[in-house]
């Protein structure tokens, strides 16, 4: 399925909540909705679905503008925040009503549809009980059944693992990713997580404040930010930010920062800074102001003369607040932004790819 939308903006009263934008989705692929709360995310998966009806441009399906089109002419599955289940029914009559719905399935091509998705989302032993029976995380996977087994050409997941805990999220994230790849609908998801972004793969779409900041695969745009905008939205823990140039870092740099002059922002990832140091690194002496454990990782700031920096460190380590420390950094991994925040160096791809950070 293509789905194409052409010049669309969507205005409700004096307020803009989609700026004209143009997007043409890869067919049978996830794309990555990525930006912060009232980026513009829901607004265009309604207008996607044919919940809501553009102010101006098109919504085309393989060509064919559909803009007027209601979404119950659809064919499209959707899975939201709040998870939604029909609650009088069984958690297998929730899964298998879709296919009843559309007809040309017979009961026990239906109870072997719903058996074989019940496996893959880990909700075989309820398939008899309520959704009220279940927790959270059991009753979103049931949504998620239920979205999967309509087999739509398109699949609109809103921050469908928003509201679970921590593990629950980091469970169907790997198994989301083998079932969209597994499935040929095309996938459009909504997150404010860049990390989610990371782990789905496929395209993402970068919005900030219902501007489309950049869509492409979601490796390169990570790699490269068109913009400081780009950047701040898709970098978690928060890009480092640097003004002032090329003279920030010191005064000894190689050629590779000739780009950095005084009027540019420097963009340094948290993972690209290192306490142990390599050939040619960069040496920036700082002071600990907090040190914090999330999951696997440890995250440092320090106080440098380049002004706070984060470093992220894998594994778990311990740092007395206010002991010196000593940052390091290959000059190739700097991002340099121009003075209207537009991308004017990143670093090589192959290095990045190739875990050189």
């Amino acid at each position: 399925m293509q789905l194409t939308l052409d010049g669309i903006e969507h205005r409700v009263d004096a307020a803009t909540h989609l700026y004209r934008l143009n997007l043409a989705l890869q067919p049978g692929t996830v794309t990555v909705l990525l930006g912060a709360t009232q980026a513009g995310k829901t607004t265009l998966m309604r207008l996607m679905a044919g919940l809501d009806v553009p102010t101006e441009g098109q919504v085309r399906v393989d060509g064919r503008d559909v803009t007027g089109m209601p979404v119950r002419d659809r064919n499209v599955a959707m899975v939201y925040q709040q998870f939604i289940n029909y609650p009088s029914m069984t958690v297998a009559d929730n899964i298998a009503s879709p296919l009843k719905l559309r007809g040309g399935m017979d009961k026990a091509a239906i109870a072997a549809r719903v058996q074989a998705l019940a496996a893959q989302l880990h909700i075989e032993p309820f398939l008899k009980r309520l959704p009220a029976e279940l927790s959270g995380g059991q009753q979103q996977r049931v949504a998620l059944a239920r979205a999967l087994a309509k087999n739509a050409p398109l699949m609109l997941l809103d921050e469908p693992l928003v509201n679970l805990d921590y593990k629950l999220r980091e469970e169907l994230r790997d198994e989301l990713s083998a079932l969209f790849a597994a499935g040929d609908s095309t996938v459009v998801y909504a997150t404010t997580e860049p990390t989610e972004a990371l782990l789905l793969g496929g395209y993402t779409a970068v919005m900030d404040a219902g501007e489309l900041l950049q869509y492409g695969p979601t490796a390169e745009v990570f790699h490269r930010p068109a913009s400081l905008r780009v950047a701040r939205a898709f970098s978690d823990p928060p890009m480092n930010l640097i003004t002032g140039g090329a003279q920030a870092l010191g005064p000894h740099l190689s050629d590779s920062l000739a780009a950095a002059t005084p009027d540019t922002t420097l963009g340094v990832r948290a993972g690209a800074l290192r306490v142990q140091q390599r050939p040619g690194d960069i040496a920036l002496p700082g002071t600990v102001e907090l040190a914090e454990i999330s999951g696997s990782d440890t995250f440092v700031h320090a106080d440098t003369p380049a002004g706070e920096l984060v470093v992220q460190l894998t594994g778990v380590h311990y740092f007395e607040l206010g002991a010196r420390i000593t940052l390091y950094l290959d000059p190739q991994q700097v991002y340099v932004f121009a003075a209207d925040g537009a991308l004017k160096r990143a670093p090589a791809i192959e290095r990045l790819m190739a875990g050189v950070n």
